[in-house]
């Protein structure tokens, strides 16, 4: 079928979240990584506990309190490091077969989206670092409406901005959880699995697994 719009998760989808930290690898020593992996869990548990108490705190803010904690998680790295390494999560580098396959899909007419938990503001520098500014057609951000995903109202975003039904979009994230939701919401959903982890939603499944990005152009 044609699909109304491929829409996009950004972080961990076209963004590597470990990007920031492995640019300043060096200063942050043997344990940057899991500097960054803790970063990173910690930056998504506040997501999902603010949204079930209904607690609403923008993605940045929690990005930034996320790394307060891994720091403190991890002690052998500098936090002296903590702006450099929030700096450089405002132009993380998209995966290296992002640019292509975007600007494949567009070539053959398709809407493309991001549908995240960034801020406006966020997503708004890391698609222009990563010069992708002019293959999107919109960009929704969770502070839309004050909830992160897996809420149904973030994934409702789309529907209502497009006037489609559901089925019509066909929606990316390499976050199983997120799959999980959008599945539930009713979007023909493809898992990026790029790290081969084992699935864990059995009840809400992807209508595709991918490695990677690439696959969309012979998957559709």
């Amino acid at each position: 079928m044609r699909f109304s719009a491929f829409v996009f998760d950004a972080y961990g989808t076209l963004f590597d979240v470990h990007a920031a930290v492995r640019r300043h690898a060096e200063e942050a020593g043997p344990e940057g990584q899991l500097l960054s992996e803790i970063w990173r869990a910690k930056q998504l548990e506040y997501s999902w506990v603010g949204t079930l108490m209904e607690d609403y705190t923008d993605f940045w803010t929690l990005t930034e309190r996320a790394l307060d904690f891994a720091f403190r998680k991890v002690p052998s790295v500098d936090p002296a490091l903590r702006q450099k390494l929030l700096d450089a999560y405002w132009r993380l580098d998209c995966y290296p077969e992002v640019p292509s396959v975007l600007a494949a899909l567009k070539a053959g007419g398709a809407r493309l989206a991001i549908l995240s938990n960034g801020s406006a503001a966020m997503l708004e520098a890391a698609v222009k670092s990563a010069a992708l500014d002019t293959l999107f057609d919109d960009i929704f951000s969770a502070d839309m409406v004050s909830r992160f995903k897996t809420h149904p109202a973030v994934y409702e975003l789309v529907t209502t901005a497009l006037r489609v039904y559901p089925d019509t979009i066909s929606f990316q994230s390499s976050n199983r959880w997120d799959v999980a939701g959008a599945t539930k919401f009713g979007f023909r959903t493809v898992w990026i699995n790029r790290s081969g982890q084992p699935d864990e939603y059995v009840r809400h499944q992807p209508q595709l697994v991918l490695p990677s990005l690439e696959g969309l152009l012979t998957a559709r």
